[in-house]
This record gives structure tokens, sequence and C-alpha cells, in this order.
């Protein structure tokens, strides 16, 4: 079925397609990168939960069956401001690396600028760090990128934002076998995040040695002679154990 959208985004005649229909497939990714994300929008007969990552080629489309060695191949180690951490798409996940670029600003009003990582969040993470961390960027440009050109939008990668972030302005590189997972809290808590068995079940394929993690997640994991787990509870305890 064909139809049009209107310049409010959705599909004319009051998304009347999209309700006959038993699924909506929508591809994501920016223009100026070769990957793409395929999701349902809509999927009566399946979970919505699931996606699909392919490379756009002279070939035509191409399915990704290792996203997260992909995404993480150009990754350039010894070197400020890059982290890794895991996010969840659907029931996959995917190793994504987390750049931060914090540099002076020539202007009186900072840049605060983020690809594939929501704005608002960034906000939150910087005024975090200079309440609780006393980092001061105020007259500081912040660049936050994700590598590839996906789109992120769940909270477990908060920790390594804000790590990229302390990473880049001392400039200081971080251990490039580490995995660093956690959501922030406004007080600076580190809280517990879902799925972190899958998550680091990736990274362990992946040839990482270290993860740091959420203290309430610790629970369910013991040391062992493959994975250093690091456990935080805190935004301060982070920075004392990465940086």
């Amino acid at each position: 079925m064909i139809g049009h959208i209107t310049k409010e985004g959705v599909i004319a005649g009051p998304k009347v397609l999209e309700h006959m229909v038993d699924t909506v497939l929508q591809f994501e990714g920016e223009r100026t990168h070769s990957y793409r994300v395929l999701r349902a929008i809509k999927n009566r007969f399946g979970s919505t939960n699931e996606i699909g990552i392919f490379e756009m080629t002279g070939a035509g489309l191409i399915e990704v069956l290792n996203p997260s060695e992909v995404f993480l191949s150009q990754r350039s180690k010894g070197i400020s401001g890059s982290t890794v951490s895991a996010s969840m798409e659907g029931t996959r996940p995917i190793l994504i690396e987390v750049q931060a670029l914090v540099s002076s600003s020539g202007y009186s009003v900072p840049q605060r600028t983020s690809t594939g990582f929501d704005y608002k969040r960034l906000a939150i993470l910087i005024a975090v760090l200079e309440k609780k961390i006393g980092i001061h960027l105020s007259k500081f440009d912040v660049f936050m990128n994700i590598a590839g050109g996906i789109k992120i939008d769940e909270p477990s990668i908060d920790l390594a934002a804000a790590m990229s972030i302390c990473s880049s302005f001392k400039d200081t590189s971080i251990d490039a076998d580490m995995l660093i997972l956690g959501e922030i809290g406004l007080s600076g808590e580190i809280r517990g995040i879902s799925f972190a068995e899958r998550r680091i079940q990736e990274a362990l394929k992946l040839g990482f040695k270290k993860v740091v993690l959420p203290k309430s997640n610790m629970k369910n994991f013991k040391q062992s002679k493959e994975l250093e787990y690091i456990p935080v509870e805190n935004i301060q305890d982070a920075i004392r154990l990465i940086l």
C-alpha cells in the first residue's frame, strides 16, 4: 500500500494506512553513514522490539551479522574522550563507542552538540559533573558522538558518556579493554541497568577484560579469571576507579 507523509511526519489520512496494514517498518540512519537500522513500528504478528542492521553498498543492503564488531572496528585505542558501552536494541546487545570532545569555547555561550545521543540527556550529565565532581565546563564546548551513525536513547550509557567527557577534559585515555555500563541519577548515584548479563557476554566475545557496572547489578556476578568486575555506587567512585 502506498501513501504519503504530511509535514507533521504522519501518514496522510489521519494514519488510516497504518491502521489498515499488519506491519509498519521504518529505516533509520544518517545519510552520511552506510549503516541502516530496520525497525518495526507496528507488528500485529510479532514483537516490535527486534531490529535488523544493514549496510548500504553498491550491491544493495547487506545484513550486518556482528554489529558490535563493525561499530568498534575503526576505534582508536589510547586516546582521550573515548569509551565503550553496550546498548540493547530489542533483545540484541550492541557494543558502541561513545566519543566526547571538550575544548575551550570561543563564544560567550559554549556549544553543546550531540550526534546519536539525546541532547537533553547530555545537558543533564554536564550539570551532574559540574555539581558533584567540580568539573567546570561553562567555558568549554562539549561535543558528543555515537560512532557509526546510530541513535541511542537508553540511559544505560550515561556513565560511559560522562566518563568520555571527563577523559577529554583531563586529556587522559581510558583502558581500551574496559566496558562501562550504568545510568546516572541527578544526585550522582549510579543506578542499575537491565539485561546486564547479555551486555557483558557480548563484551566477553570481543575480548574485553574489565567491566564497570552499577553496584546494584553486581549481586548477579562473581569475579572470574576472564573478566574483572568493577562495581561503582556513585559518579565519584567511577572517576576514582576509571581515570
